[in-house]
């Protein structure tokens, strides 16, 4: 939710705005606007990324949900179809865990290249 992410980004701005780093460019006569963008902003982003990456993943598991209370028919209504047989069928059970884990997977390696993005130092590879 956009109150979460808020409560994470305030707390991760406070954390960063007291770094040395950030005490170190205000010394230098940096503007602070400068010195928020540049120096604190973007490490304060970094938790974010990592939040927001996995909740994407969560979206994806949760699409079971949301497609049994709307009726929509897709990759949710297959897997509980697959559950609700009197025998259950292991290879939709297989492929619904597969296509979850693989976007799982996808998601963090995107975030681990917007760690790369917004810090540098941090290296891909």
């Amino acid at each position: 939710s956009y109150a979460g992410y808020s409560r994470y980004m305030r707390a991760s701005m406070l954390e960063q705005l007291s770094a040395d780093h950030v005490r170190t460019a205000r010394a230098k006569g940096l503007s602070e606007t400068r010195v928020i963008m540049r120096h604190a902003f973007r490490n304060a982003l970094i938790p974010i990324a990592t939040i927001a990456t996995l909740s994407w993943g969560g979206l994806i598991a949760g699409a079971v949900i949301t497609e049994r209370v709307f009726a929509w028919n897709g990759m949710g209504d297959f897997f509980l179809d697959s559950l609700s047989n009197p025998t259950p069928d292991p290879n939709r059970l297989l492929a619904f865990v597969m296509i979850t884990a693989t976007f799982t997977i996808v998601f963090n390696i995107v975030a681990d290249i917007i760690y790369a993005v917004l810090d540098p130092r941090i290296r891909v590879g």
